[in-house]
């Protein structure tokens, strides 16, 4: 059994890695393989904390286009993570595998409420930590949440798995033919060249921490034990 190359992760999944070729909602199936994969890791001792977006369920962009104010429709987000929280976490305990969803927001009957020192003894006694809610703040995506959660648990990288990706590419490759898969690039080059991974906030936070990033596709079962492991798969971001 190879060795993992990193004792504790954040995952980060977008909300439509779990609504599959639909891309709205809960592909049953889809939670199930991620499930799985997650125990995958689990079972090779890796502290994983996970961080789920909500766009399956709400995205701001529909708020804005109903002229929403923007914080209201930022809440309403939050709240779809959460959604997505609990449903993985149902998933990940019926594969046996001990898990907690904290909270930005306190809803105490639904999750646990946000709490560092918590979190963090969570992960060491190999307990799935799932981080719900966002920031608890507007104007913030799941992104910075990842990006946050890794700093404050200490992260050694942040996994930020796709559903239609399986790197980061010069231009967008369902548009541009000639676009071409980067292995590795700086924090600095992909915020210059405006690739998109994540937005700037984040992007500066895993620089100013020195948080590594590697972005790879979800669609191949066992990707992200292979991650995990330091397999040559996806891109990775790091440094300045």
């Amino acid at each position: 059994m190879t060795k993992p190359r990193y004792k504790r992760i954040v995952l980060k999944l977008s909300g439509e890695a779990l609504s599959g070729e639909a891309g709205y909602g809960l592909e049953p199936k889809i939670v199930q393989s991620v499930a799985e994969q997650v125990k995958a890791i689990s079972d090779l001792g890796v502290e994983i904390a996970v961080v789920v977006g909500g766009g399956n369920i709400w995205r701001g962009k529909v708020g804005s286009e109903m002229g929403m104010d923007r914080a209201n429709a930022d809440y309403m987000g939050m709240l779809a993570t959460v959604m997505n929280s609990l449903a993985l976490q149902d998933s990940l305990e019926n594969c046996g595998v001990e898990t907690r969803v904290q909270t930005s927001i306190e809803m105490r009957q639904v999750a646990e409420p946000y709490i560092r020192r918590k979190a963090i003894r969570h992960l060491q006694k190999k307990r799935v930590v799932i981080f719900a809610a966002g920031t608890g703040n507007p104007y913030f995506s799941t992104d910075t949440t990842a990006a946050l959660r890794a700093a404050e648990v200490d992260a050694d990288v942040i996994l930020m798995a796709k559903n239609n990706v399986d790197g980061v590419y010069t231009a967008d490759p369902k548009v541009d033919q000639s676009a071409e898969k980067l292995e590795e690039l700086t924090y600095m080059r992909m915020l210059n060249d405006e690739l998109g991974v994540m937005d700037s906030t984040a992007s500066s936070l895993c620089m100013d921490n020195d948080i590594p990033l590697l972005v790879f596709s979800i669609s191949e079962e066992g990707n992200i034990k292979r991650a995990v492991q330091g397999e040559d798969i996806g891109t990775i971001i790091r440094g300045k």
